[in-house]
C-alpha cells in the first residue's frame, strides 16, 4: 500500500454521501513535538463514521476529509516529547477523525499499549464503542450493581460492550435487536432477555421487567424507542442518549424526507415534569471526551480493571474494500464489530 518512505494512502470523502469516497496518496509531513506516527494495520468503524461521511454529523469538517475515529498499528517513529512509546510498540488508539489511512500521526496521550494478547483486530474494536459503553453506563447512568438496564442494538459494538460491563458487575440486562436473526447471538452473549424491535415493543419490555425496576436505558435509536422505555423508568432512573439510529438509511446520500419524518416526530420532554417523574436523561458524544483525554485515561483503567473479555469482531473487510464495509454496517445486518485490515 505505501509507496515509500515518505508517502502513505488514505480515503477522503466530500461530505453529502457514501459514494463520494476515493483514495489518494499523501505526503508524511515532519512529526510535531509529542507526536507518534502509526503504520496503521486495522481500522474499527462506528456509526459516526457513516453520518459524518453523508455531511450529517456536526463534529465533522464540511469539506473533503478522511474519516475514522480509530485504528491499531504499529509505532513507526516518535517526535521529541514522546517517552511512553517507542518505534515497534503495538498499539490502540482514537482520533478525531482520520483513521482512514495507512498511517496516523497523533499526539501520543492518545495511545494506549495494545495487550500482548490481542491482535489488531480486536485492538481496533475496542477504544470508542467500549469507551461509548462505559462512560454512559457508569459515569453518566450511575449504573449501581445488581441494577436492571434496557441496551437498545445489543448485537453491535456498544451494545455487546455493555453486556460484557452489565454482567461484570452483577446487573440484569434487556436487549434490543432489530431482527429475530440476531437473537441466538445476542442470548449467547448473556443477554438476560432478548427483545425483536416492533409494534409490541411495549408489551415486550413490560413482560421482560416482571417486578424489576428499570435503572437505566442506553438509547442509539430513539422514537418511540425512547419514549417506551423512560416512561417505564424507575425513579432516579435515567436515559443516556448516544445515538440516532432512527434518522439512517440504507442509501449512499440521506433520505432528506426520512429524516424530516423521524424529526418532526421525535420525542419531547419538559423538563419541567423531571423533577415530578423523579427521571434523569443525558446525552453523550464521544467527541467530547476525545477533548478531555485525562478523563479517557481514567476510564480505561477503570475498564482494565474489569478485566473484560476482548471484543467480538464479527466482519472483516480488506482497505480496498472500505466503502463495502460501511454500506454492509449501515444495512443493520452485522453483528459485532466490523473492522477493515490495512496491508
Amino acid at each position: 500500500m505505501e509507496k515509500n518512505g515518505t508517502q502513505g494512502i488514505r480515503y477522503r470523502v466530500k461530505p453529502g454521501s457514501l459514494g463520494n469516497f476515493y483514495q489518494e496518496s499523501y505526503e508524511l509531513p515532519a512529526l510535531e513535538t509529542g507526536f507518534a506516527r502509526i503504520r496503521v494495520k486495522a481500522i474499527g468503524l462506528n456509526f459516526a463514521d457513516i453520518f459524518a461521511a453523508q455531511g450529517l454529523y456536526k463534529a465533522a469538517p464540511k469539506d473533503a476529509f478522511t474519516p475514522g475515529l480509530e485504528y491499531a498499528g504499529i509505532v513507526e517513529s516518535v517526535a521529541d516529547g514522546v517517552q511512553d512509546f517507542k518505534p515497534g510498540d503495538r498499539v490502540m488508539g482514537v482520533i478525531r477523525f482520520g483513521a482512514y489511512s495507512s498511517h496516523v500521526d497523533t499526539d501520543a496521550r492518545y495511545l494506549v499499549h495494545l495487550p500482548d494478547s490481542w491482535d489488531f483486530e480486536t485492538g481496533a474494536a475496542y477504544p470508542v464503542q467500549t469507551i461509548t459503553a462505559y462512560y454512559g453506563m457508569l459515569t453518566l447512568g450511575a449504573l449501581k450493581p445488581g441494577q436492571t438496564m434496557l441496551i437498545h442494538s445489543a448485537a453491535g459494538g456498544v451494545g455487546l460492550q455493555a453486556l460484557k460491563i452489565a454482567k461484570a458487575m452483577g446487573c440484569y440486562t434487556i436487549g434490543t435487536i432489530g431482527s429475530e436473526s440476531k437473537k441466538k447471538f445476542t442470548e449467547e452473549q448473556g443477554c438476560a432477555r432478548v427483545l425483536v424491535r416492533g409494534e409490541s415493543f411495549e408489551s415486550d419490555l413490560r413482560s421482560a421487567l416482571e417486578d424489576r425496576d428499570l435503572h437505566l436505558v442506553m438509547d442509539s435509536i430513539g422514537g418511540d424507542y425512547f419514549s417506551i422505555p423512560y416512561r417505564l423508568l424507575a425513579p432516579m432512573g435515567r436515559v443516556v442518549v448516544y445515538g440516532s439510529a432512527r434518522y439512517a438509511t440504507r442509501t449512499d446520500k440521506p433520505n432528506k424526507l426520512h429524516m424530516l419524518y423521524h424529526y418532526f416526530r421525535r420525542p419531547k420532554i419538559d423538563p419541567q415534569t423531571l423533577p415530578e417523574r423523579n427521571k434523569g436523561l443525558l446525552g453523550f458524544n464521544l467527541i467530547w471526551l476525545y477533548n478531555q483525554v485525562g478523563l479517557m485515561h481514567e476510564v480505561l483503567k477503570e475498564l482494565e480493571a474489569l478485566q473484560l473479555e476482548p471484543p467480538y469482531v464479527g466482519h472483516r473487510f480488506q482497505f480496498d474494500e472500505l466503502p463495502d464495509a460501511l454500506r454492509l454496517f449501515q444495512s443493520g445486518k452485522t453483528m459485532g464489530k466490523v473492522v477493515v485490515l490495512v496491508d
